[in-house]
């Protein structure tokens, strides 16, 4: 297995403004006694991914200000209630020129999954050609890794909040998909009921 981790960025989707949650944004909900974007980044670090950049939108100064992420590049996305489109566009092009050769993206609103999925979908990597995601009892979820020869079709697909659904839906053959379902909760973050599993 060719292990350069060095190779993979962390990206972080943590524009949103939960709409759903009464318009708190998800960055700045608390989870275990930090905020979630802290959580998420932590874990892809923790992982083996670097650098790691973190798409910022929603109250973005609120974020810079309040959050701890040493080492993290933080992205603005003026363009963030567009939708998750917008977020995975503007994080893919600012790892250009970064060296990395492959991007780990994960989503600030899943604090279920830690850096034991991460790591193993990370270890998924062996050139820009990967693709690789999460599997849960057989389904795809997060995070997704996408070597860099994925990005530029990865970004003209993300449109609205599909993300990346429909180009991965297209390239469904290729991606290795990594059962996690072992270590990893996928929910979400969505709606006031979510609320009850943060602690």
């Amino acid at each position: 297995m060719t292990e350069k981790p060095d190779q993979v960025a962390g990206l972080l989707l943590a524009a949103g403004g939960g709409q759903r949650l009464g318009g708190r944004p998800k960055a700045l909900l608390e989870h275990r006694g930090h905020l979630l974007v802290e959580h998420a980044a932590d874990a892809l670090r923790a992982a083996g991914c670097t650098p790691v950049h973190v798409v910022l939108g929603a109250q973005a100064d609120d974020v810079r200000k309040r959050a701890d992420l040493p080492g993290c590049v933080l992205v603005d996305n003026p363009e963030w209630a567009e939708g998750m489109g917008s977020s995975l566009r503007a994080g893919l092009a600012s790892l250009r020129g970064s060296g990395a050769r492959a991007a780990l993206v994960s989503l600030v609103d899943q604090p279920g999954i830690g850096p034991e999925a991460m790591a193993r979908v990370l270890a998924a990597y062996t050139s820009e050609e990967s693709l690789a995601a999460a599997s849960y009892d057989g389904t795809r979820g997060h995070p997704v890794l996408f070597g860099a020869a994925h990005w530029t079709g990865v970004a003209a697909a993300a449109i609205g909040d599909r993300g990346a659904r429909d180009y991965l839906r297209a390239h469904h053959e290729a991606i290795t998909l990594v059962e996690c379902g072992d270590v990893a909760q996928p929910y979400d973050i969505d709606t006031p009921p979510d609320l009850d599993r943060l602690v």
